[in-house]
C-alpha cells in the first residue's frame, strides 16, 4: 500500500504528499472550496471537507474549514492571536458537545500561546488514522491522516490520492492550470452547505482571485524587511525539505518570523 499524507496550509500551497514522491501547487482564490468528498466512505458514512478561505494582498488562507461525517457536521474557525477560546460549531450550534463527533471521538489540545487542534479519531474504522484540524492564530490547517484505504477514494481539491492529478469533477478530464482547478472546485448548491452562515463570494458568484499574485509577490518580496536568506535560517531547523519550502512561503508572505510556530 502507498501511503500519504493530505496537507492543505496556511497561504494557500495545497500539498498532497505520495510516497516517494511529492505534488504542490497554489491557489488563492478567495471563496468556499471542496477540500475532500467521499460520498461512500466508511462503509457508505460519507466524508466531505470543505474550507472557507480568505484573501489577504497577493495570498491567501484558510479561515474556517467545515467536516461531515453521516449527518453530522464539525465547523471550526480560526481566531484570535492566541486562540485562547474554542471556535467552533457542532451541527451549527456554537460550542455544541464535542465529546464525539459522528461516533468518532475527538481530542481537543491547546498549549495557551497561538495554537489549538481538533483530532477526530478514527482507530474505530481505521486503525491508527486520524483527521486533524489545526488552528495558529486565525490560520486554519486540515490534516487527513490516513493511506489509500482510508483516504484513498476522496475527490476534490487535494487530487487523486493515488496519482496526484489535478481530475475535474466529472473524474476524468486533467488540470494543468491551478486557478482553473481551483475554481473547479468551488462550493456548488450540489455539495451542501457546512458552515453556520454564508460568506462572500458564495456560488454562482466565482472565486475571488488576487491581482496579479506573481508580480505583487515579486514586488514585496523587494520590499520585504525579512530577506529569504533569514527565512530559510529560521526554517532551516525544521528538516523536511517541503515544510522548510512552506515555512519559508509563510515567513515571507506574512513577513513574520513567528510562523515557524505554525509547523
Amino acid at each position: 500500500q502507498v501511503a500519504f499524507v493530505f496537507f492543505d496550509h496556511l497561504p494557500n500551497r495545497l500539498s498532497t504528499r505520495h510516497y516517494p514522491s511529492t505534488e504542490h501547487y497554489e491557489f488563492h482564490g478567495q471563496c468556499d472550496l471542496v477540500l475532500a468528498k467521499d460520498p461512500l466512505w466508511c462503509s457508505g458514512l460519507g466524508l466531505d471537507v470543505h474550507i472557507r478561505t480568505k484573501i489577504v494582498r497577493y495570498w491567501s488562507y484558510i479561515q474556517a474549514a467545515a467536516i461531515r461525517i453521516g449527518d453530522d457536521i464539525l465547523e471550526v474557525e480560526g481566531g484570535t492571536e492566541m486562540n485562547k477560546e474554542p471556535k467552533f460549531w457542532v451541527n451549527f450550534e456554537y460550542l455544541g458537545d464535542l465529546t464525539t463527533f459522528a461516533g468518532f471521538p475527538v481530542i481537543q489540545e491547546s498549549n495557551k500561546i497561538h495554537r489549538r487542534s481538533y483530532t477526530i479519531d478514527l482507530n474505530s474504522k481505521y486503525p491508527g488514522k486520524k483527521i486533524v484540524i489545526d488552528l495558529y492564530r486565525e490560520f486554519v490547517r486540515v490534516k487527513l491522516d490516513g493511506g489509500l484505504d482510508t483516504f484513498g477514494s476522496t475527490v476534490g481539491l487535494l487530487g487523486d490520492p493515488r496519482s496526484g492529478a489535478l481530475l475535474a469533477r466529472d473524474g476524468h478530464s486533467e488540470f494543468d492550470d491551478y486557478v482553473d482547478f481551483g475554481n473547479e472546485w468551488q462550493v456548488l448548491p450540489s455539495d451542501g452547505n457546512l458552515f453556520h452562515e454564508a460568506s462572500h463570494p458564495h456560488f454562482p458568484e466565482r472565486c475571488i482571485q488576487p491581482e496579479d499574485p506573481q508580480g505583487e509577490r515579486h514586488r514585496r518580496l523587494s520590499e520585504s524587511t525579512i530577506s529569504i536568506e533569514k527565512a530559510e535560517a529560521a526554517c532551516a531547523p525544521l528538516k523536511d525539505p517541503l515544510t522548510i519550502k512552506d515555512c519559508v512561503y509563510d515567513v515571507l508572505a506574512t513577513q513574520d518570523l513567528d510562523m515557524i510556530g505554525a509547523f
